[in-house]
């Protein structure tokens, strides 16, 4: 199996780059990617469990992986939820498919996306790792509109090992990731 693009990339370009940038002494202490999380929650999936089995097709499809099912960690009368119910679901991604994935991601998908002024560069949590929300599964070459249930969105979180949020964008940022410029 050839090595993903992006990682080879990673290894030619980035690093070197990063080691620059940063000042490390070794190339090792650059930040990489550790995982990538994508999650779904369907909350119409108490009503008609046919959405959950859709989301989770439609998620297969998009990562190559199958998912896990989710299931509430606490009943919420209002919400018509019990303890358990499936009401969600979500992939980890990890080494070579990961790659794919954020390729994909972010040469093919995010520019299908209607309106698009780039990602928000804020939505970094304090150890480096990013998440950003899509509105609709329909961004993605893999799913076919004629067949999709119901419109839904999704969360992605990239996992890093940088140890500040300067770290994580500048990697991010050699990816390829469309950032939004600033005030925007």
């Amino acid at each position: 199996m050839a090595k993903p693009r992006l990682l080879e990339r990673y290894r030619a370009e980035i690093v070197p780059e990063l080691v620059k940038t940063f000042g490390y002494k070794n190339k090792m202490q650059a930040p990489r990617l550790e995982k990538i999380v994508i999650n779904i929650g369907l909350g119409e999936a108490t009503q008609d469990i046919k959405f959950l089995e859709s989301a989770q097709a439609e998620l297969a499809a998009i990562t190559g992986q199958k998912p896990v099912t989710t299931k509430a960690k606490k009943a919420i009368a209002n919400f018509k939820i019990r303890r358990g119910l499936p009401i969600g679901c979500k992939v980890t991604l990890r080494r070579a498919k990961m790659y794919e994935f954020l390729d994909r991601l972010i040469s093919v998908s995010i520019p299908r996306i209607r309106d698009f002024r780039g990602l928000k560069a804020d939505s970094f949590d304090q150890g480096g790792n990013y998440s950003f929300g899509l509105t609709e599964q329909l961004i993605f070459p893999e799913i076919d509109a004629d067949k999709v249930m119901k419109i839904h969105g999704m969360d992605i979180t990239i996992a890093t090992t940088a140890k500040t949020d300067k770290e994580a964008f500048e990697l991010l940022k050699a990816f390829g990731m469309p950032f939004a410029k600033k005030g925007q």
